[in-house]
């Protein structure tokens, strides 16, 4: 699918679907970067729905309190729990994902929706270039690493399969890796390198993440065995009001910078409120049809084609490369992730279009 710029504007013109409801009792929901914009207002959705666990995963335990406590009082929920992780930090991740072994159980919708807009090289602790992690390492980690708890999913038969909702959007029409990247056995090596990272190819580093999603949500799935109960769906919130931006308005006062992202939220923008109900849409829509929500991109409540790059043979073959690659990386984070992808994951079909 090509998808032009004027059809996105014309979403952002488009009556936003009211929010989807579930009965989420008995459920445990995880929703990363929880504390502002639209993982905070999905939060408060989920809230209503009465889970049994409401886990929001932050960064700052003191935003996280603030959120927290807005959540139980606009919505009287009492389960809502705070935990806190650091996406830029491998081990924090999996810290996280230990507690999570430890003390989650089983884990039924993953909402990972934390994302940061960097227009210049800034690696990590562990030495990667920050956006590339924040927004696609890490969101892998929660998969190849228990708190999905592939094991206790393995052919276990459930009428509600678990959800892992991985937030892109739309910018992924309108990017492909350049040709050095393409072609590399290490894209993500390539991607993150210093010597890389140039002003001219951080200006779309934010694009090709929302691109490695999709790419990611699909591997995933051509790599779920049948019977495993879990669905990945990748989900386009729409261009909202958002903190994602806030580094824009620290430019000075009459840059043109400043000046069009005012103007664009002005005329496009939707509220974080709008926009997080596509979230709950990709964790609960769709259950008359599970099949078809397996590697889906939801758009505006429903599901619709994703870009042409992703479909075509070159696509299927960057997503496999950059899927090998990402394991390799996480090989190094953890001992414990060869043996799950080893055991609970599959010799991907190359028939899924």
């Amino acid at each position: 699918m090509k998808k032009s710029l004027l059809a996105s504007v014309i979403d952002q013109w488009s009556v936003v679907p009211p929010v989807e409801t579930a009965d989420l009792s008995g459920k445990t929901v995880l929703v990363v970067g929880a504390n502002v914009g639209i993982g905070f207002e999905a939060s408060k959705h989920f809230a209503r729905m009465q889970p049994a666990r409401l886990i929001i995963a932050c960064r700052n335990e003191a935003k996280g309190k603030v959120a927290l406590a807005e959540i139980e009082r606009e919505t009287g929920y009492n389960g809502c729990e705070l935990w806190i992780v650091d996406l830029a930090n491998f081990a924090s991740v999996t810290t996280f994902s230990d507690k999570f072994k430890r003390e989650g159980g089983d884990l039924h919708i993953l909402v990972m929706n934390a994302a940061i807009v960097q227009l210049v090289y800034q690696p990590t602790a562990d030495g990667w270039e920050s956006v590339l992690v924040y927004c696609t390492f890490s969101a892998r980690c929660y998969d190849s690493y228990p708190p999905f708890r592939l094991q206790s999913l393995r052919g276990e038969k459930s009428s509600t399969p678990s959800r892992i909702v991985i937030v892109s959007s739309d910018l992924h029409y309108w990017i492909t890796p350049a040709k050095e990247v393409e072609a590399s056995t290490t894209p993500l090596e390539t991607l993150s390198n210093e010597e890389w990272c140039i002003p001219e190819h951080m200006q779309s580093r934010y694009n090709e993440s929302k691109l490695l999603n999709v790419l990611f949500v699909r591997a995933l799935t051509d790599r779920l065995q049948s019977i495993t109960p879990l669905s990945a769906v990748a989900v386009n919130p729409g261009y909202c009001y958002s903190q994602l931006r806030r580094d824009w308005y620290k430019k000075p006062t009459f840059s043109f910078a400043r000046i069009a992202v005012a103007l664009n939220e002005r005329l496009l923008a939707w509220t974080a409120e709008q926009g997080s109900r596509q979230l709950v849409f990709a964790a609960v829509g769709g259950r008359d049809n599970e099949d078809n929500m397996k590697a889906g991109y939801v758009n505006l409540g429903r599901l619709i084609e994703v870009a042409d790059f992703v479909l075509s043979d070159e696509g299927r073959k960057f997503q496999n490369t950059v899927w090998n690659e990402t394991i390799d990386i996480l090989n190094g984070v953890s001992d414990k992730i060869a043996p799950i992808v080893q055991d609970y994951l599959v010799v991907p079909d190359s028939s899924i279009n």
